[in-house]
């Protein structure tokens, strides 16, 4: 795949290979060499695939009519105690839990368990 510049897509650079299987030809017994799609380092691609890393602090089911009279000031109580680990999720999914920081001048993450994630395909 090119881009406009005409260079190689990042994602592919180095991970096309090109194999020849012997395919049978109609004639019974008669093998041709024939090329196959190119095949491409799964694992090696999927490192460079961007997500999204959140923290959730914590949820709170509310009706309409309390929604509606949120405001300025309002406090709404969540369903996390104050001091309890936060959740980790990556798209959506939850991976673990973990503590705010500071880390500089923005807030950070200390990860305290990772009980989600299995990266193990992704090492080779």
């Amino acid at each position: 795949m090119m881009n406009e510049n005409g260079n190689n897509d990042a994602l592919l650079d180095d991970t096309e290979e090109m194999i020849i299987e012997p395919v049978p030809s109609p004639m019974a017994g008669d093998f041709t060499q024939a090329p196959l799609a190119p095949r491409r380092d799964l694992p090696q691609m999927m490192r460079k695939i961007p997500v999204t890393l959140t923290l959730e602090v914590g949820s709170a089911r509310i009706s309409l009519q309390d929604l509606m009279n949120i405001g300025p000031d309002s406090v709404v109580e969540l369903d996390a105690l104050a001091g309890e680990p936060l959740v980790i999720k990556v798209n959506g999914t939850a991976i673990g839990r973990a503590e705010v920081v500071v880390a500089g001048e923005n807030y950070g993450l200390k990860v305290i368990d990772l009980d989600g994630l299995n990266l193990d395909m992704m090492t080779s």
